[in-house]
C-alpha cells in the first residue's frame, strides 16, 4: 500500500485495529479468499472502530455514514485458515464525511496483504440529508488522523 508521496505504509502506520479470522466460506474456487470479502472486512474494521468510539450509536437518533466510495488494492493473496489483521487511520476529516484508509495484514508480515480506502458521507436517518459530523465525533476520532 502506498501513500500519494510515494512512501509505503506499514502496521505501524494504522491506529486502530481488529483480528478477523478466515472462514472456509470466504475462499473460492481458486484456494484464496474472494475479492469481495475484504470490502466486508473494511466494512467490518471500520464499523467496530466507529462503534467503539461511540461515534456510531446503531439504535440512536445521531446522524449515520454511508458509504458513496470504497477502493482495494490487492497485494498476496490470503487463505483459510488465517487471521486478518484490519487497521484503520483517518486520511481526512471533512466536515461531512470521513474518508477510511484500510490495511490488511497477516502474522508475520509489516506489509499489507491489501488496502485501500472508504468514504462515509454523514446524513440525517430520517431525511438522509447530508449533515456535518458532530464536535465530538471529531474529537474521539482525532488520534487516527494523518
Amino acid at each position: 500500500m502506498i501513500m500519494s508521496d510515494g512512501k509505503a505504509l506499514r502496521r505501524a502506520d494504522f491506529g486502530y485495529g481488529i483480528d478477523i479470522p478466515t472462514r472456509w466460506a470466504d475462499a473460492d474456487a481458486y484456494g484464496h479468499v474472494n475479492n469481495v470479502i475484504y470490502y466486508s472486512w473494511f466494512d467490518t474494521a471500520v464499523t467496530r472502530m466507529l462503534y467503539e468510539r461511540e461515534v456510531l450509536n446503531l439504535h440512536g437518533d445521531g446522524p449515520i455514514g454511508l458509504c458513496v466510495r470504497s477502493a482495494c488494492d490487492y497485494f498476496a493473496p490470503v487463505e483459510f485458515p488465517q487471521t486478518v489483521h484490519a487497521r484503520v487511520r483517518l486520511g481526512r476529516i471533512g466536515f461531512k464525511s470521513l474518508t477510511y484508509e484500510v490495511g490488511l495484514f497477516l502474522e508475520g508480515r509489516d506489509e499489507p496483504v491489501a488496502g485501500g480506502h472508504f468514504v462515509h458521507v454523514f446524513v440525517d436517518r430520517q431525511t438522509r440529508q447530508p449533515v456535518e459530523l458532530p464536535s465530538l465525533a471529531r474529537q474521539r476520532l482525532a488520534d487516527l488522523a494523518v
